[in-house]
């Protein structure tokens, strides 16, 4: 899953306008404007797709941290972040303060089941003997889950 895959389904899982993401990138100290956010949406191939870089989606994903949970004192922002699936992952995890129960419930509900010892594999250091890479697929199952959380919770509080 590329980078601009990820920020595509973080921003439809929370129904984020483009003002709204790049207020995001400000709290993480990473300013985008709305132009480059457009880009950053724009398919593969066109005139003005922008890649996002690792750096960029970490700084985004940092921002989502800071928005949902407020601003950890004594961090820095850390611009220069490589990121793979098992860091988005574990960020958006930290974001929304999900418990090992609650993401398994959820990628329960995405059809893809797992028990908790695989699912701590994934927020386990790379050097440790268990830690398990979290692939595409499972990335998916788990934004899968998000999303369909929220449609069950905007559900709810229609009726």
């Amino acid at each position: 899953m590329t980078n601009n895959e990820v920020l595509q389904h973080i921003r439809y899982i929370f129904s984020l306008n483009n003002e709204k993401t790049a207020a995001i990138f400000q709290l993480a100290e990473c300013p985008k404007t709305a132009d480059d956010i457009d880009n950053f949406l724009r398919k593969n191939g066109e005139s003005a797709f922008t890649r996002i870089a690792d750096n960029v989606l970490a700084s985004f994903l940092d921002g989502l941290i800071i928005e949902l949970r407020g601003v950890k004192e004594g961090s820095e922002a850390q611009l220069d972040q490589a990121i793979n699936n098992n860091i988005i992952f574990n960020k958006v995890k930290i974001a929304l303060a999900l418990k090992a129960d609650e993401i398994i419930a959820l990628l329960d509900s995405a059809e893809l089941t797992l028990s908790k010892h695989e699912l701590s594999a994934f927020f386990r250091k790379p050097e440790h003997k268990n830690y398990r890479v979290c692939n595409d697929d499972t990335l998916l199952k788990f934004f899968n889950g998000l999303h369909l959380k929220n449609q069950q919770a905007i559900k709810e509080i229609k009726e």
